[in-house]
């Protein structure tokens, strides 16, 4: 039998990013972003109908917990998955509500 050893530190840097994730319009902004790459702040809150602060909001939660990568090109911020593993989680965890 193969004994299976738990890093505490990806645990918890796993379950960090869990946690970030779990919240509907951050859901919204990961599913958006696998379709499109890359997409500005305006972008972002046009398509999912809420105000900018509450995208800024829901955008420096997941860039500051590893979720997102963000680039300024001149006057706008883009944002970017920084995997797309976080997205399959997802795609999962609705096939498992499916049944």
């Amino acid at each position: 039998m193969t004994k299976f050893v738990l890093d505490i530190n990806k645990l918890e840097a796993a379950a960090s990013k869990l946690r970030a994730i779990a919240h509907p319009m951050r859901i919204a902004i990961i599913d958006l972003l696998n379709e499109k790459k890359k997409l500005s702040v305006t972008e972002i809150y046009s398509k999912l109908d809420i105000e900018q602060a509450a995208a800024s909001h829901h955008l420096n939660i997941l860039k500051n917990k590893g979720v997102l990568n963000s680039k300024r090109e001149g006057k706008k911020i883009f944002y970017s998955l920084r995997s797309v593993t976080l997205t399959e989680i997802i795609e999962c965890i609705n096939r498992c509500n499916e049944e």
